[in-house]
């Protein structure tokens, strides 16, 4: 695995950051119902994504994950006034305006989307993993879901022909405890999701998902394993979000005394924490930074106000057709 450094740190605070105040600027603008339809959040998770992004070669790994997908392209590489202005349906938007907030998509930077279908990812990811080895690639693709989508019946289906085909693919469950509102201890008789890869004889177990040195380390031994081609891994990462499922999300299944607990262990802050403590970063420095992304969130809001609304005619551009399809003759 890479070396996490002085600088690793100070990256994932300035990354992590910014992820947080580019979901609360978009918290704020839906409210204005200026970004439409659902909205699911990230706050929280954000070590999740940095321990894994460093653990990958983004030269050629690959992601693909549910629909709290905002901050993941950006990770790998996209740029974040794109993404902003897909959410508000732009035509400058990284799918013109036509994916909106749960179907960001980035082809350039091989991140194949949020899907708004619970689980619908999974089977996908190890398709796209499929094509790398048959190609001959030594890519990796990471395909992460949410503990409700742990119960769709496609992540058994997957995880068979996973092995079976020892295919370089690391499935990861986000488990932040409440899937969409549901505790995880009402939907099964077992909260150690993980275990669920033993049954596969698949390489699985839990981590410190608001740790980024711990997701790290365990994204960096499976990714290991499948570019030797010993097949899948399973990873539970144990996390927590701070916001609702969405938008709309009343939060009636836990108390504000359960999310001010685990506040105390947000990653930003143990990150930040660790900064001080090595004296990674003067007081003046981390102010730079919070400066940076705090001019670096309200560039993205201008670029997408700015921005046009797609013309109409581009709903006829997004429409496949084939002239010599063979089951339509034409009169």
């Amino acid at each position: 695995m890479k070396k996490i450094t002085k600088e690793t740190y100070i990256n994932w605070y300035r990354d992590m950051l910014f992820w947080r105040k580019f979901e609360d600027k978009l918290a704020a603008v839906y409210i204005q119902q200026k970004v439409r339809g659902f909205l699911h959040l990230y706050n929280g998770q954000e070590a999740v994504l940095a321990g894994s992004l460093h653990a990958m070669d983004l030269t050629k790994d690959k992601m693909i994950t549910a629909y709290r997908n905002h901050v993941q392209p950006i990770g790998m590489g996209e740029d974040p006034k794109r993404v902003m202005a897909e959410l508000y349906g732009k035509a400058t938007g990284t799918s013109h305006g036509m994916g909106g907030s749960m179907h960001i998509f980035s082809k350039e930077y091989r991140f194949y989307g949020g899907h708004g279908i619970v689980g619908g990812q999974i089977p996908l990811g190890a398709g796209i993993a499929f094509g790398d080895k048959y190609k001959g690639s030594d890519a990796v693709t990471l395909c992460y879901f949410g503990d409700g989508a742990a119960r769709q019946g496609s992540l058994h289906e997957t995880f068979n022909m996973a092995m079976n085909w020892k295919l370089p693919v690391i499935f990861i469950v986000e488990n932040n405890g409440y899937a969409m509102g549901t505790s995880v201890e009402r939907t099964a008789n077992h909260t150690d999701i993980w275990k669920l890869g033993l049954g596969y004889e698949m390489p699985c177990g839990p981590v410190d998902g608001m740790n980024p040195i711990k997701v790290a380390e365990a994204v960096d031994e499976a990714i290991q394993r499948a570019r030797r081609g010993d097949g899948p891994t399973f990873l539970e990462m144990k996390t927590y979000r701070y916001r609702g499922h969405s938008m709309s999300d009343a939060q009636h299944y836990r108390t504000k005394e359960e999310v001010e607990e685990y506040k105390k262990i947000d990653p930003i802050t143990q990150v930040l924490d660790i900064i001080k403590e090595n004296n990674y970063a003067t007081e003046d420095e981390i102010k730079a930074i919070d400066k940076e992304v705090k001019d670096m969130v309200k560039e993205c809001e201008q670029f997408a106000e700015d921005s046009p609304y797609p013309e109409l005619n581009q709903l006829y551009d997004m429409v496949y057709e084939q002239e010599d399809y063979p089951f339509i003759k034409s009169k």
